[in-house]
């Protein structure tokens, strides 16, 4: 059973916002980072997934169904993201090898099987306030124009993630007894730990969860412009 989809559009590119970026890590602890890549143009829009799982099973005799529920699964975000080396797009321009080196950057970025530990990467999309952990489901590179010596000048390729957390973030965010949501704050200066537990969660005790959480060694000093997880906590 699919469930909703969240539909969100922007104005189109524009070389003065943020680009949305791509980050690769070889763990789910997102501690050892491998590469990034932001892309070429922003996306238009993207969709954002949530699907959930009900029990449709119908008891003898019945003439109806109770739909119990079982489960939320992963979220899953889908995007399209337009390459072009024409040097229409940021002067960006390649008559040779067109835009197959960007494809195959973002490829070995996302989709690069580790051997030792026989996995794909995971991937943090990182684009504004949104920050979303995941491994990648697929890539389909549509290419659309071509030199003359058959090289892509153009491709439009479609990528889907599906939600991915360590395993006790994931347990934090899970916490039925919490109704706070998940908060990601961008650190300002003069910002302090305690001070954000305090307007989040209504009380500043909750600061050593939060700094366990995001594994910060040292609380005290936040660095500007860092990302700080709130999940949902047992209060």
């Amino acid at each position: 059973m699919d469930g909703p989809k969240d539909i969100i559009s922007f104005n189109g590119p524009s070389d003065n916002v943020t680009k949305l970026k791509i980050k690769a890590y070889s763990d789910a602890k997102h501690e050892n980072y491998v590469n990034e890549m932001d892309v070429q143009v922003n996306p238009e829009s993207y969709t954002h997934k949530t699907e959930i799982k009900y029990n449709s099973r119908q008891g003898q005799g019945n003439t109806g169904t109770n739909l119990r529920f079982e489960k939320i699964k992963p979220q899953k975000m889908e995007f399209e993201f337009l390459f072009d080396s024409t040097g229409l797009i940021n002067d960006y321009k390649d008559d040779l090898d067109g835009v197959q080196p960007k494809i195959n950057e973002l490829r070995d970025l996302v989709v690069h099987y580790d051997g030792e530990k026989h996995r794909t990467s995971y991937v943090q999309l990182i684009w504004g306030t949104m920050l979303f952990n995941c491994c990648v489901d697929y890539l389909e590179v549509s290419y659309k124009l071509f030199n003359k010596e058959g090289a892509p000048l153009r491709a439009v390729v479609r990528a889907a993630f599906t939600g991915s957390m360590e395993d006790n973030l994931r347990s934090a965010k899970e916490n039925k007894q919490s109704p706070d949501l998940t908060h990601v704050k961008v650190i300002k200066e003069g910002d302090t730990l305690p001070l954000l537990c305090h307007k989040i969660y209504g009380d500043s005790k909750y600061y050593t969860e939060v700094a366990k959480i995001n594994r910060l060694n040292n609380f005290r000093r936040l660095k500007a412009g860092e990302k700080i997880i709130f999940p949902p906590l047992k209060k």
